[in-house]
């Protein structure tokens, strides 16, 4: 059961991603400290950003219940 939670959760978000990619084609263009970005659609951005964030937290799960003691 918690696997299919699991599963709809992460269908729903796709989904959601998916929907707010189509939406937002502007090209944007990202600056951190002085380097830039070339001017890429928000909604890669965002896609890419919200799939680095789900592989980040997984690993951070992985690694958290691999250093716990019992």
């Amino acid at each position: 059961m918690t696997r299919f939670i699991t599963s709809l959760v992460l269908a729903i978000w796709i989904s959601a991603v998916a929907l707010i990619a189509i939406q937002n084609a502007t090209p944007v263009v990202l600056q951190f400290l002085t380097v830039q970005s070339v001017a890429i659609p928000l909604g890669l951005v965002l896609a890419f950003s919200a799939s680095v964030g789900m592989v980040g937290a997984a690993l951070a799960i992985g690694f958290w219940q691999a250093t716990r003691t019992f």
